[in-house]
């Protein structure tokens, strides 16, 4: 299990339009401190975005809680986006592509998952759901010899 350290976490509310964005930026901030490539932030920061949107819009907000990972040398974020909205009654349909209860393309779980390297539902109709994802940075650029 990887570790890691509770007080460096934040967790940011979930309750409109505005605050979607500021999760966005948190993460792709997040990601890059930890080294992060671009491509890697960009896909975390999407999965972030569609699930954050999911907690708003299906969820009635909640909050996502943004957790520094460390396992060596290796770094990674967790992302949990918690909500006591109705909760998912069939995940198994909610995964499949092109499944939508909001009008969308039906890519939103699914699409997520893609993007990163462990994803987890914890729900239960009535009770809520909590969406955990976790990204793992893949490597640290180094720097090229001869450049300055």
């Amino acid at each position: 299990m990887p570790a890691s350290d509770p007080a460096t976490g934040t967790v940011l509310p979930i309750g409109s339009d505005a605050d979607l964005a500021w999760v966005r930026q948190q993460v792709r901030q997040s990601a890059a401190e930890l080294g992060f490539g671009l491509v890697q932030q960009t896909k975390l920061v999407t999965a972030a975005s569609e699930l954050a949107r999911n907690t708003l819009v299906h969820g009635g907000g909640g909050h996502v809680e943004i957790s520094p990972l460390s396992q060596g040398v290796t770094r990674g974020l967790r992302l949990s986006f918690v909500d006591t909205g109705p909760g998912i009654r069939d995940v198994e349909l909610a995964m499949t592509d092109g499944y939508t209860t909001g009008g969308g393309l039906g890519l939103g779980l699914s699409g997520a998952k893609r993007l990163v390297n462990e994803f987890e539902i914890d729900t239960e109709p009535g009770r809520g759901t909590t969406v955990t994802v976790i990204a793992w940075a893949t490597g640290v650029p180094t720097a090229r010899v001869g450049l300055s």
